[in-house]
C-alpha cells in the first residue's frame, strides 16, 4: 500500500440471507482525494461504506480493508470505534434524533462536559461556530423534528464535519437540498480537500460525479466493474458500466400530447400552526402531463403538494377543482378516493411502515383490491405485489422480507410500486 493510498479493498464479500451483497470488491482510495462511488440501486454501495463505518464490524465479512496501511478490524463498539479512527460518514438515511435540538445531534455522545455536567453554553457556541464556518443554514437550538428533509440533511452533514475526520463517506447527500445547498456542499467538500480530507461521495445523480470527483469507482450487482479517473469518462460511459450495456440515449424524449384541464388549482391560501404557508397559488395540470414545481427550501413546495393530498394545511380560501368540479380534499383518504398519490418528501415517515414486508407496504393504499371489510385475499395481495415489484426491479431476497432492510433506493421503488398500484389518475411525487 503506498503512501498516497490511505484505503484500500481487497476483495470483500458480504453476503446476507439469499443475497451476495458484494463480491470480491477490490480498489484503492488515494488520500485527499473526492473519490465517487456510484451503480444501481442494490449494487453494494451503501452496504460497503458500512462495512467501512463499523455498521458490520470486522468478521461479518471476508476480504481484507486496509487503513493508513493496516488492517482495519472495527469490533467492539465496531461505529464508535470507526469515529476514533478518523472515519465519519453521512448516511442516506437520517440517524438523527428527532426530539433533540440540533446542537445536542451534532455532539451526541461526545458533549462536552464540565463538573460533571454538559457544558451548554460551549455545547452551543461549538454548535454555532460549525454552522457558521459552513454556512449551513440551521440554528444549535432548533429542534430537529421542526426541520425540513433537507435542513436534516445539512445537520447530519454539520454532524459528521464535526468529527474532524480524515475520511468522510457521504451517501447520497443532496437528495433533498436544494440547488443553492448543493452549491455550498460542493465549496464545502473543495474547502476539506484542501486540507487533506478524503471523501467518498456515493450519489445517483451525474453531473455531480463530474463536478466534483477525482476518481470513479462502478459497482454493478456487488461487483467491481470499473476504478478509473473520472476526466476519463463520460456519463453515457458510467451510464453503460452501471446497467452492463451501451446506453445511446439516457433519457428518450416522449411524444406526450396533454389533454384537457384535470386539476385546477385558483388563488390558493393556507394556514399551519397560526402562519400563512401557501399565499395565493394557481396552477393547472393537463391529463397526461408532467407538470414541475421548483422552489428553493421554505418556498413552500412540500406544503402545497401535502395539502393538497389533505394531510397537512388548513385552506382558508381558494378553489381546488378535479376534472371541473370543486374539491375538498380532508384527508389522505378523501385523495385516494378522488385519484390522487403522494410519493412523499420523507420516504421513512410518511411514505413506509419499515417494520413490514414489501408485500404488505406496496398493498397498504389499496387493501380495497384484495377482499372486503373483514379479510384480505392474500394470494391476489402477493400476486399483485410481486408484480409491481417485479415491474420496478426491487432487489430483495424476498418479497416477504421487511421494508426496512432494504436500500435506501429500493425502498423508494416500493413506495412508487404502492401508488402505481392505485393507479392514479394524478401522481404527485415530491
Amino acid at each position: 500500500m503506498s503512501e498516497d493510498t490511505i484505503l484500500e479493498f481487497r476483495n470483500v464479500t458480504k453476503e446476507f440471507p439469499g443475497v451476495t451483497a458484494l463480491s470480491d470488491v477490490s480498489f484503492k482510495v488515494k488520500r485527499g482525494e473526492i473519490h465517487g462511488l456510484c451503480g444501481e440501486n442494490g449494487a453494494g454501495k451503501s452496504t460497503l461504506m458500512k462495512i467501512l463505518a463499523g455498521v458490520y464490524p470486522y468478521g461479518t465479512y471476508s476480504g481484507t480493508v486496509l487503513y493508513n496501511g493496516k488492517e482495519l478490524k472495527l469490533q467492539n463498539s465496531a461505529i464508535q470505534a470507526a469515529v476514533r479512527e478518523g472515519i465519519a460518514i453521512v448516511y442516506q438515511e437520517l440517524t438523527l434524533v428527532p426530539a433533540m435540538t440540533v446542537a445536542e445531534n451534532i455532539f451526541l455522545g461526545r458533549e462536552p462536559v464540565e463538573r460533571g455536567s454538559i457544558d451548554w453554553d460551549r455545547l452551543h457556541s461549538e454548535t454555532r461556530s460549525i454552522l457558521e464556518k459552513y454556512r449551513l443554514d440551521v440554528r444549535p437550538q432548533d429542534v430537529v423534528r421542526n426541520l425540513g428533509i433537507g435542513q436534516m440533511q445539512m445537520t447530519e452533514i454539520a454532524k459528521a464535519l464535526s468529527e474532524d475526520a480524515q475520511v468522510l463517506i457521504l451517501d447520497e447527500p443532496t437528495s433533498a437540498l436544494s440547488e443553492v445547498e448543493i452549491d455550498r456542499l460542493m465549496e464545502i467538500l473543495q474547502t476539506l480537500k484542501a486540507r487533506g480530507v478524503t471523501c467518498i461521495y456515493i450519489t445517483h445523480k451525474m453531473n455531480e460525479f463530474f463536478r466534483i470527483t477525482d476518481q470513479l469507482t462502478v459497482l454493478r450487482d456487488g461487483k467491481v466493474v470499473s476504478s478509473q479517473p473520472t476526466a476519463e469518462l463520460t456519463p453515457e460511459k458510467v451510464v453503460g458500466l452501471m446497467v452492463g450495456r451501451e446506453m445511446k440515449e439516457r433519457f428518450p424524449r416522449g411524444a406526450r400530447q396533454p389533454g384537457d384541464v384535470i386539476l385546477e388549482v385558483q388563488d390558493l391560501h393556507a394556514e399551519w400552526a397560526g402562519r400563512e404557508v401557501l399565499k395565493g397559488v394557481s396552477f393547472a395540470l393537463r391529463k397526461g402531463e408532467i407538470l414541475g414545481i421548483a422552489g428553493l427550501m421554505g418556498s413552500g413546495r412540500t406544503e402545497l403538494v401535502m395539502t393538497l393530498f389533505g394531510e397537512f394545511a388548513n385552506v382558508t380560501s381558494g378553489a381546488v377543482r378535479l376534472d371541473g368540479k370543486p374539491v375538498q380534499i380532508k384527508g389522505s383518504q378523501a385523495a385516494m378516493r378522488h385519484g390522487l398519490g403522494l410519493v412523499p418528501e420523507d420516504r421513512k415517515r410518511f411514505g413506509l411502515v419499515l417494520p413490514q414486508s414489501i408485500v404488505r407496504n406496496i398493498s397498504l393504499a389499496n387493501l380495497g383490491q384484495f377482499g372486503g371489510s373483514l379479510a384480505v385475499d392474500e394470494d391476489s395481495e402477493l400476486a399483485a405485489s410481486t408484480r409491481m415489484a417485479q415491474d420496478l426491479a426491487v432487489k430483495a431476497p424476498s418479497v416477504q422480507v421487511a421494508v426496512g432492510s432494504l436500500s435506501g433506493g429500493n425502498q423508494q421503488k416500493v413506495v412508487m410500486a404502492k401508488w402505481l398500484l392505485s393507479n392514479p389518475q394524478i401522481l404527485i411525487m415530491d
